[in-house]
């Protein structure tokens, strides 16, 4: 059994280090059996986040705070429009974090796939991408960094719906200078929200992530 938890959408997003916070709580209830596999859903007013590999050529050369976080990847932007999911779940033994990131991706695929959207995964890169003959490095739509502790998951995926790009150009994203970034609403040329975004994550979520997943929550 997986809890999906909206914690804050459009207007009701969450400030990031309230976020983490919840996250870290729930993961404590989640590693103790106190609580089920949890995922939350919600957007983040405009942010940026660094994990472990960030370099700092990649950083904002402005001066814009950035957070320092404890997931692998590099940096990027959380933002309104943007579907970030927390999968706060126990892993299966033996824990192979490679496979549940390439579950993460395949329902990301999936959701996409919903819209007619053809995302695809990118040898040496996490995430989703749309690639063809007008994007050979490829536009970034979905960005995943995770870390597991006590066998247990945080941090997650961020999902571009209809945010807006600006942020994008004071960073680089994910490390890749020569990458593009899109979204599910620029490539439809119509306005698709986190929220429309949410139940296809939840339908497709379980289907995708079960076989990484503990059978037995430890008491």
């Amino acid at each position: 059994m997986v809890d999906y938890v909206v914690t804050g959408l459009s207007a009701n997003s969450v400030p990031y280090s309230t976020a983490l916070e919840t996250q870290r709580a729930v993961h404590a209830d989640v590693a103790s059996g106190r609580a089920p596999d949890t995922v939350l859903l919600l957007e983040h007013p405009s942010v940026y986040t660094a994990g472990k590999r960030t370099e700092p050529h990649e950083r904002p050369i402005d001066g814009t705070p950035v957070v320092d976080v404890d997931r692998g990847g590099k940096i990027t932007w959380h933002g309104p429009g943007q579907l970030v999911g927390y999968p706060i779940v126990r892993l299966a033994d033996p824990i192979d974090v490679v496979a549940y990131v390439r579950r993460l991706e395949g329902m990301l695929i999936d959701v996409l796939a919903e819209f007619g959207i053809a995302g695809v995964r990118v040898d040496g890169r996490s995430g989703v991408w749309l690639v063809g003959a007008d994007r050979p490095h490829g536009d970034k739509i979905a960005a995943i960094g995770i870390r597991v502790a006590d066998g247990v998951t945080m941090h997650g995926f961020a999902l571009n719906c209809s945010n807006a790009f600006d942020a994008y150009r004071a960073i680089i994203a994910c490390g890749i200078a020569e990458a593009g970034v899109t979204s599910i609403s620029r490539e439809l040329g119509r306005e698709i929200t986190p929220g429309d975004v949410v139940p296809l994550v939840e339908k497709h979520f379980a289907e995708h992530l079960a076989p990484s997943l503990a059978a037995v929550v430890p008491v």
